[in-house]
């Protein structure tokens, strides 16, 4: 098993998972950018379908119905896997509608800092 400081490395994927919560309640489409691996590979699966690289993922935030984002998170969860990735998972409550969903995250540490390269979405009908 590769020794690192487990409780370090949740430390800062919690921190990042937050900043990310923070941009997603605002609406900040540069921020929320910058959370995702800048990569074709980078992947964000949700309720209407999948996005498939980062360009996909950015077009997606800018035209996005932001009229009912914000949200209530419980059981969050962060697991450190190694000294540079990780997994960031959650349920929510949309407050406006009352709709329920989950998301699950995987977190990479790049020298530019914290990046999602795969993300989950679900949303209650």
């Amino acid at each position: 098993m590769e020794d690192f400081d487990r409780n370090a490395v949740e430390a800062e994927i919690r921190t990042a998972f937050d900043a990310y919560e923070r941009a997603l309640s605002e609406n900040d489409v540069p921020a929320l950018s910058e959370f995702f691996w800048e990569d074709p590979r980078a992947v964000r699966l949700g309720p209407d379908g999948g996005l498939y690289g980062h360009d996909r993922i950015r077009a997606f935030r800018r035209g996005r119905d932001v009229s009912d984002i914000a949200r209530d998170l419980y059981e969050i969860r962060i697991l450190a896997l190694g000294p540079n990735t990780g997994s960031a998972t959650c349920e929510y409550r949309r407050i406006g509608s009352g709709k329920r969903g989950a998301q699950s995250q995987v977190w990479k540490r790049f020298p530019e800092g914290w990046r999602i390269v795969s993300a989950h979405v679900s949303l209650q009908g």
